[in-house]
């Protein structure tokens, strides 16, 4: 199979029919054999009753539905693990993204031998206050974190190799760092490619200016995992074996120092515990230690993990 067409949704029963003919069109003339996987993250209007007439109309269609809303990151994550196609391409529902594009990002991950290629919203249609602005201070943030040259890591539409979505592990709300993700496990070659942008036709955005908070800790988060998630013991056991010598060598030398005035100069020295630098040294010993433990359970758990995160109610 050609593509998979990956497209998580909440609440856009109106836009759905018109994005289904759109990539079917697409698809036609192109000759491309797809899948186009519906994925509706615990909508409440008809969306999946859409997606199962949809379903009836046309048999390259798949859908799931989540319970209730789990989040864009396990919804791309439960459709990374259905799909067949030699390239997936990743797209909203709400129209915003177009469908045009397909074609250009297929022959990019195809002829240019390239992992992953992530859109670029160059020209936005969206309030420049609200999200343009907060959007590119969070793109250089991610930009200069990462070490990935691009420009809108929070694009929808992107499209991978078949090999990329099988190997990384999408959880939390990391799907706006799936390039970092794909980085971390040796894929490297990943590009970017303007993409048109239309104002959306139907609804209201679903993501509010919490998003970029979140965005912001979970980019920290990404930023850690990276470097520390196989081997945590060499952050935490590092910090903690640092701030232990540094208590225990303080609370040493105020020994000495009491020893020494009591035996070589034969006078009293103040008590150990009248100082600030004992319940210092005290302190660190006692975060040291702390920091080290939680280094080693980090070691023990890592890698342990336990379900999915999300719980599908309906599949066709």
């Amino acid at each position: 199979m050609d593509l998979s067409i990956i497209i998580p949704l909440l609440n856009e029963e109106e836009s759905l029919q018109e994005l289904q003919q759109w990539i079917v069109n697409v698809m036609q003339k192109q000759g491309y054999s797809y899948e186009i996987v519906f994925i509706d993250d615990g909508s409440t209007d008809n969306s999946w009753s859409l997606i199962e007439k949809l379903k009836t109309q046309n048999p390259n269609i798949k859908g799931i539905k989540f319970s209730k809303n789990y989040g864009k990151s396990q919804a791309l994550n439960a459709g990374f693990k259905r799909v067949n196609g030699e390239v997936i391409i990743t797209m909203d529902a709400d129209l915003q993204d177009i469908p045009d594009e397909i074609p250009s990002m297929y022959e990019l991950i195809i002829d240019n031998d390239f992992d992953l290629v992530s859109g670029w919203k160059k020209e936005r249609f969206d309030s420049k206050i609200r999200k343009n602005i907060p959007s590119k201070l969070f793109n250089w943030a991610a930009k200069k974190t990462s070490g990935i040259q691009l420009n809108d890591f929070n694009c929808g539409l992107k499209a991978y190799r078949k090999k990329v979505i099988k190997t990384i592990d999408v959880r939390g709300e990391m799907h706006r760092y799936i390039p970092v993700l794909a980085k971390n496990a040796g894929f490297v070659n990943i590009g970017e490619k303007v993409v048109k942008h239309q104002a959306r036709k139907y609804g209201h955005t679903k993501f509010g200016m919490e998003r970029f908070i979140n965005g912001f800790l979970d980019l920290i988060t990404i930023w850690f995992v990276s470097k520390f998630a196989k081997k945590p013991m060499h952050l935490f056991g590092l910090i903690g074996t640092f701030m232990f010598l540094f208590g225990f060598l303080a609370a040493l030398g105020m020994g000495l120092i009491k020893i020494i005035n009591l035996y070589h100069f034969e006078r009293p020295a103040p008590l150990i515990t009248d100082t600030p630098l004992f319940y210092i040294s005290l302190t660190t010993m006692i975060l040291g230690t702390q920091m080290f433990l939680a280094g080693f359970i980090g070691e023990l758990i890592q890698g342990f993990k336990k379900g999915n995160g999300y719980t599908i109610s309906k599949e066709i």
